[in-house]
């Protein structure tokens, strides 16, 4: 049975019960201030950049107008999150010092990474594996875990704008993990390596970074406390319940 990941659906199971993905837990259980914001300015910028189009959008009605608007925002998130599954994929093969065939529009990100590569010396030893930890009964996928300067190191690759911190708390959650399986290998475990340190390896067009993530230990005692507030987000909702009428 083991751990078993769809990669369409991006759903784990894990020996034949559905369990949860770090992604999912961090998602849940740390807000997110900045989500507002980024949706309105958004749409500012469409409705900017495209002010030859409203009137059309307008003719088409009220209501169509505002739901092709107000899906602005996941159209952007959609298109990113389309570029960052091309660059995971190059940089998987990279890694491993395959040639790769790269599109015009991601030339910046390939030569940064491979020369990233180079700069560290970065000797795969896993990459793209899903991991899993029975007890706290989470699992993920890791991008890559490689030697780096004489020490193990889990690295995540990213291709937002930013790199935040809540990457280290994922990192973490993934080093702290019992075993990973390969690809069509779901029911086989291996022990994870020791991992000594974890990093985010930011890949932009202008070239890419690596930057430390902190201490393993501290931030998944960390993950864990977000994980168990994830867990009780339905619990909170609940917590009203229906409304009294006095005694007649």
């Amino acid at each position: 049975m083991s751990l078993k990941f769809s990669a369409a659906a991006h759903r784990y199971t894990m020996d034949g019960k559905k369990v949860v993905g770090v992604t999912t837990i961090l998602g849940k259980g740390i807000p997110k201030p900045a989500l507002a914001p980024w949706a309105a300015k958004s749409v500012a910028e469409y409705v900017a950049d495209h002010a030859d189009d409203l009137e059309a959008l307008r003719r088409g009605g009220r209501e169509p107008m505002i739901g092709f608007l107000k899906g602005v925002p996941w159209q952007v998130r959609d298109e990113a999150a389309i570029r960052g599954t091309e660059v995971h994929a190059l940089a998987e093969k990279l890694v491993h010092g395959e040639a790769v065939e790269v599109p015009e529009h991601l030339v910046g990100h390939v030569e940064g990474y491979a020369k990233l590569i180079d700069d560290f010396g970065i000797e795969p030893i896993l990459t793209e594996v899903s991991v899993g930890h029975k007890p706290e009964w989470y699992a993920g996928r890791l991008d890559i875990v490689a030697k780096m300067r004489g020490e193990v190191w889990l690295l995540d690759n990213k291709t937002s704008k930013g790199v935040y911190g809540e990457t280290g708390l994922q990192c973490a959650a993934y080093a702290k993990c019992e075993f990973y399986v390969n690809d069509n290998e779901w029911d086989v475990e291996i022990s994870m390596p020791q991992i000594d340190r974890i990093g985010v390896i930011h890949i932009t067009s202008d070239g890419s970074t690596i930057h430390d993530l902190g201490d393993i230990a501290a931030n998944f005692k960390v993950f864990q406390h977000v994980k168990y507030l994830a867990n009780k987000t339905d619990y909170i909702k609940g917590l009203v319940g229906e409304a009294m009428v006095p005694n007649e």
